[in-house]
């Protein structure tokens, strides 16, 4: 089946890639055919980082939340490692602070912050509260809902009356 991709211009993907995630789009309905898309386009690419996204986003709104926990892992990596960001908390959060604005920090909190949030799904509220409160930190805009998932979670169990 030929899918028209240029609709999708601005995805940053070859032609074939981007007509695998058209497909599993089309699909969504008969999960495991939908998924076998995801999954090829994930292994034609080297997980590429668009794909990736585009995979934590497929996985997280199929309530497949180890999948999007790893996918979103498997994007903070590539970032960490295209950025050089630090492994200490405390020279991370400066450089998370002044940069921002950047795609690949943007980016980075992005997936962080959606980490935070799949833990929880997946049970983890102690792993959940701490990122969320670290995005947190960071994030004085609210832009990356650290401080709505942070709240959730932290929030005082009310008495029954």
């Amino acid at each position: 089946m030929q899918v028209d991709t240029e609709k999708f211009s601005w995805f940053e993907v070859p032609e074939d890639i981007k007509q695998l995630l058209i497909l599993a789009a089309e699909h969504w309905e008969n999960t495991s055919e939908s998924e076998n898309y995801i999954n090829q386009a994930l292994a034609k690419t080297q997980e590429s980082t668009d794909v990736l996204v585009a995979a934590y986003r497929y996985f997280f709104y199929k309530n497949n939340y180890h999948m999007a926990w790893r996918t979103a892992v498997k994007v903070l990596e590539k970032v960490k490692t295209s950025e050089h960001l630090p492994e200490d908390w405390q020279q991370l959060k400066q450089i998370l602070i002044t940069r921002q604005e950047e795609q690949n920090i943007r980016l980075y909190l992005t997936a962080y912050a959606a980490s935070g949030l799949v833990l929880a799904k997946l049970g983890d509220i102690e792993k959940a509260k701490e990122i969320s409160a670290k995005v947190k930190e960071v994030d004085k805009k609210n832009e990356f809902g650290g401080s709505i998932v942070h709240n959730i979670l932290t929030r005082p169990v009310e008495e029954d009356e």
